[in-house]
């Protein structure tokens, strides 16, 4: 049994796209009967995914080596002060982790969200070019004319799974990320007010705070730049308060 065991996964390795009814069929050309719920025993007890995952890259995998490429988006909510509720649009490239607010609105139609799209590709058309999908939900405000804004571009849409934030974590996490560091701490008055907000904090977000998947660097900064001062040395420090104070930038004085 245990040469058939070693055969059953030297076969589901060699050829990810074989399922079990057909890895049973080539072990009875060569020689071994056994029934195709064995070989299901045998390969789920050994960890094989069924085949057609086994033929492709995990969602992990897939984010991983192509985070150069990707950029995804989702809307936040913002729950004002007269107590009316408004949404912002973001925007978050996974390879250099820059965030784009695209825009604020109480009332995000189709039409709305297809021309900040068209906003956001005029913003950053150089960089495009590098780009290569875009990670979205089902959400119906994504339209054909959503995507074919990217789709002209050369961006492939990619939908996640239905009721399944993790597949956007990244967008999920910047998300928090916005309410932990601001809006949790900000009256927000109206759409005005809550896109100038958003606006000032992209703008630290992307400017100043650093990153663990970049190395401790902001987004707008090269990863593979040595760090601007040495701690060794005596410098005095200069302290510059972001949106009344609530969040405090540091840098040497030159």
């Amino acid at each position: 049994m245990e040469v058939v065991k070693e055969l059953v996964l030297r076969l589901a390795r060699e050829n990810p796209r074989w399922g079990c009814r057909r890895i049973q069929g080539e072990l009875a050309r060569l020689g071994h009967r056994i029934g195709a719920s064995t070989v299901w025993k045998i390969l789920t007890a050994a960890g094989f995914d069924p085949a057609p995952r086994r033929g492709g890259p995990t969602w992990r995998e897939f984010l991983t080596s192509q985070a150069e490429a990707i950029i995804a988006c989702d809307f936040l909510h913002i729950d004002l002060a007269s107590l009316r509720r408004v949404y912002a649009l973001v925007f978050l490239e996974h390879g250099t982790r820059r965030l784009h607010i695209a825009g604020v609105t109480a009332h995000p139609t189709a039409q709305w969200t297809a021309q900040q799209a068209r906003n956001l590709a005029l913003e950053v058309d150089v960089r495009l070019e590098s780009l290569r999908f875009l990670i979205r939900d089902r959400d119906s405000k994504y339209t054909e004319s959503f995507d074919a804004v990217f789709e002209a571009e050369g961006i492939e849409t990619v939908r996640i799974a239905p009721r399944a934030p993790w597949m956007n974590a990244h967008c999920e996490r910047v998300i928090g990320t916005l309410r932990r560091e601001l809006l949790d701490h900000v009256l927000i008055w109206n759409e005005t007010h809550a896109r100038h907000v958003l606006d000032v904090y992209a703008r630290h977000y992307n400017g100043h705070r650093p990153h663990q998947a970049r190395e401790q660097r902001p987004p707008l900064t090269d990863s593979r730049t040595a760090p601007l001062t040495d701690s060794s040395t005596p410098r005095r420090l200069l302290q510059t308060r972001v949106l009344g104070g609530l969040i405090n930038e540091y840098r040497h004085a030159a």
